[in-house]
Parts: C-alpha cells; structure tokens; sequence
C-alpha cells in the first residue's frame, strides 16, 4: 500500500501544479524561529542536541497521526494519510517550475529577474558572470531535485510502514536547515539582534547532511545511468575538497555527476543566454527521465506486491 500511496503521490506532484502554494508551509517557519530563539536562550546546550529536538517536535504530530490511525478501517485512512505527507513532503516547489521561470527571465532579456530565479536555485548568491552563472544553475538542479524531490522517495521507501515519517522527517530537516542559512545570513546584513548562532546553523546543515549522504549517492547514481554514464562516472571520480563535509560533500558530488550526465557540447556561435536556457532545460529533463525511471521502478515493485 506504501508504493502505491508513493505512485499516487508522484502522478499529484507533477499534475495538480496549482496546489503547490499549499506547501509553502509559513506557519512552519515560524515554529523555527521559535525554536531557533529557544535555543538562542540555552546556548549553553549542544547544538545539536537543541537542532534534533527542534526536528523530533516538529515530526511528532505526523508519528501521533499515525499511531492513531493504526490499521483502522483496514488502512484505508493511513493510505490517504502517506498521500497528503507525502503530497507537503515532495518540494516546496516543483523544480521544472523554477527551471521554467528562469529560462523565461532570460528569454524576456529581464537581468535582474533571471538573477533572482538563479539565486533560488542556487540558494544563495550567484556570479555575475553568465557562463558561471549558467553551471551553477546547471548544478543547482541536481542538487535541489534531490533535496526536493529524490530523498524524499528515498525515506518514504526505505523505511517501509514508516515511510510517511521518513519523508516527514527528511522535510523537516530540510526547512530547518534553509531557514537557519537564510537567518544567518539575514543577521549578517541587518542591524537586529542574532536570531541564530553559527553554531546552529552547522548543527542544522549537518543533520540534514546525515539524512541526505545514501540518497544523494543513491540519486548519483541514477544521473549518470539517466544520463551520460562515461562522462558521469569520471566527474564521480574526481577528488572532492578536503573542506567539503557533510551536506557539502554531497551536493558536490550531485552537481559533478549531473553536469556530467549531461555532457553538452558548446556550440558554435551560441550565445550565453541561449546557452543558459539549453543547460537549464537539459538538466531539467535529465532530472524528469530519472523521476521516470523511479516511477516505473515503484510501479513495477507495486504490481508484485499485488501479485503476491
């Protein structure tokens, strides 16, 4: 019932586009911040310690769900219920909508526009320069499309009856760790008191790391048979800076490995905006033939449960 709730789950996630707003979940970074405050106040803690239990109190609600539903009326509630955990677990954005405003920011020859797409998918600051800007955007999509979209299949499926709380609990260490950067980097501009430590900012990142070090290798993986294997396999190869830890190391290894999936050739005479739009469009299909892939796996392991 689990894989069938996740097919169910991936056919909304690419269908019903106009309840994505639903997922943007305000009232959720709130609740960080409030516990970003908290823990401002015990500073003495380790961060860590205050991180993971800012993340148990936010997964609680979903396990009690759960546990209360148990195998009533014959899981016909927690069926729908994996669905709509699933449905707020996946994003909070489609990865092809970002994509698709990007390219159209450019297309429109609007700079500024095109630059704060790119800044979020790139989840921070971008070169000025159009042909480093271009990769790093390039990169951004394998990172987010495991960030938004592939972990989260991951703990859904990997914690089997549970899987509803993995995908719960990967989200919600995701949105802890976005917003503890976004904080800090908000703090380091404005004239406001901190409203988090860089203690907790690294506590927040490296949790988040641990949940996604198997599914970015494990999404790697998928790139390099989705796309390019040659080309794949040696950008996996390469060595990866002793300073890149954790979250780091992983997205490393998913922005290497996907942009070499891609293997594009710089055509001649091709401009940088035309350049930036078929490097962005590209990773965005490569992403969409592995969410394929996936979806044909998932349904050919539910039609052998059923056929059990």
């Amino acid at each position: 019932m689990n894989l069938l709730a996740l097919l169910i789950g991936l056919i909304i996630e690419r269908l019903a586009t106009r309840l994505f707003h639903w997922r943007r979940m305000r009232w959720l970074e709130r609740l960080i911040d409030t516990g970003f405050r908290v823990a401002m106040r015990v500073a003495n803690w380790p961060a860590i310690l205050l991180v993971l239990l800012l993340a148990i109190i936010l997964i609680l609600p979903v396990f009690i769900v759960m546990f209360a539903l148990g195998d009533a009326l014959h899981g016909f509630p927690y069926f729908f219920l994996a669905i709509v955990v699933l449905f707020f677990s996946l994003g909070p954005k489609d990865i092809g909508e970002d994509v698709d405003e990007y390219c159209a920011a450019i297309e429109a020859g609007d700079e500024e526009l095109a630059r704060q797409r790119a800044k979020t998918l790139v989840e921070g600051p971008v070169s000025a320069d159009p042909e480093e800007r271009s990769r790093e955007v390039e990169e951004a999509v394998f990172v987010q499309a495991n960030n938004r979209l592939f972990a989260v299949i991951f703990w859904f499926v990997a914690l089997g009856p549970l899987g509803p709380l993995g995908a719960w609990a990967y989200r919600v260490t995701d949105l802890i760790r976005r917003r503890a950067v976004f904080n800090t980097a908000r703090d380091a501009v404005g004239t406001d008191a901190d409203t988090v430590s860089d203690d907790v900012r690294d506590a927040a990142v490296r949790l988040h790391g641990w949940l996604a070090w198997v599914p970015a290798r494990l999404t790697a993986v998928g790139y390099a048979i989705a796309g390019h294997f040659d080309a794949a396999f040696s950008a996996w190869r390469a060595p990866t800076p002793p300073s890149a830890t954790g979250s780091a190391a992983s997205e490393q290894v998913l922005a290497r490995v996907g942009v070499g999936a891609l293997a594009l050739q710089t055509q001649e005479g091709e401009s940088s905006d035309s350049r930036a739009i078929r490097g962005a469009s590209a990773a965005n299909r490569l992403v969409f033939r592995l969410l394929l892939i996936w979806a044909v796996i998932i349904a050919g392991l539910t039609l052998y449960g059923w056929s059990q």
